[in-house]
């Protein structure tokens, strides 16, 4: 099976190396490996060509953000599975596109997940919360429950079957693509129970009290647009996060 990997990247210099060494270090080669720059104004691109020469498609222009790169990816993409490799991301072992690309083979699912960890910005070696996710079950959903999305892969068809991120939403466009998938869309479903990404932390969702503010609103907005009770799946969503910084 060939995997699409997708990295969208905009003033990424500081931190993508780390990145496409995680990547060059992956033991499964059927890779094609996508790349959309927001025309960075740093020496992204210029990190980039001398770390990971063999990048299959790249793409340098300004975009709408974040989804918008993504969905950019995703319609440049050749591959069976499509995933997505974030610009301050890192594989956490050199086995885990192969052990994910296992999961399909072994489950023949449409859609795979894993654990993941949050590391500290200037140490990856230092977990500051794990997100064990658990096995899939759909009912968990309408508990706020969701997989890890830079531990999502899921088969490149369903993405142009069931639409791509909508850029209505400017922080939660990922909750809702899983909503849509999961809930609405009721794709096949696998666990993978292993740590296959290590994240920095200070994500846009997070970065300030005015962006949590903004993602709250928006993560209500996506459970209403999949028809999920929000007051319950929202507030258990938010707490189950506090026993991810206990059980490190």
């Amino acid at each position: 099976m060939k995997v699409s990997i997708i990295t969208a990247t905009y003033n990424s210099a500081e931190t993508i190396a780390d990145t496409l060494r995680s990547l060059n270090q992956q033991s499964y080669h059927n890779i094609e490996y996508i790349i959309i720059d927001g025309a960075s104004k740093d020496n992204t691109l210029a990190v980039i060509k001398q770390l990971c020469p063999n990048v299959t498609k790249m793409i340098s222009e300004p975009d709408k953000g974040i989804y918008d790169a993504l969905n950019k990816g995703i319609n440049a993409a050749t591959g069976d599975i499509v995933g997505f490799l974030h610009s301050d991301d890192l594989f956490a072992y050199p086995d885990a596109i192969k052990d994910i690309v296992a999961t399909f083979n072994y489950f023949d699912c449409d859609a795979t997940y894993a654990d993941l960890e949050y590391v500290s910005k200037d140490n990856t070696d230092n977990i500051i919360r794990l997100w064990k996710s658990g096995v899939y079950s759909q009912g968990k959903l309408k508990n706020g429950w969701m997989p890890p999305h830079p531990t999502f892969y899921m088969k490149r068809d369903l993405y142009q079957k069931f639409g791509l991120f909508d850029l209505n939403f400017k922080i939660s466009a990922d909750y809702d693509s899983l909503l849509r998938y999961l809930w609405s869309k009721k794709v096949k479903m696998s666990y993978l129970p292993r740590v296959v990404m290590k994240m920095r932390v200070g994500g846009a969702s997070n970065r300030s009290l005015k962006n949590i503010i903004q993602k709250t609103k928006e993560d209500i907005r996506a459970l209403k647009k999949n028809n999920i009770f929000w007051p319950c799946a929202l507030f258990i969503k938010n707490f189950s996060k506090i026993p991810q910084f206990i059980f490190k």
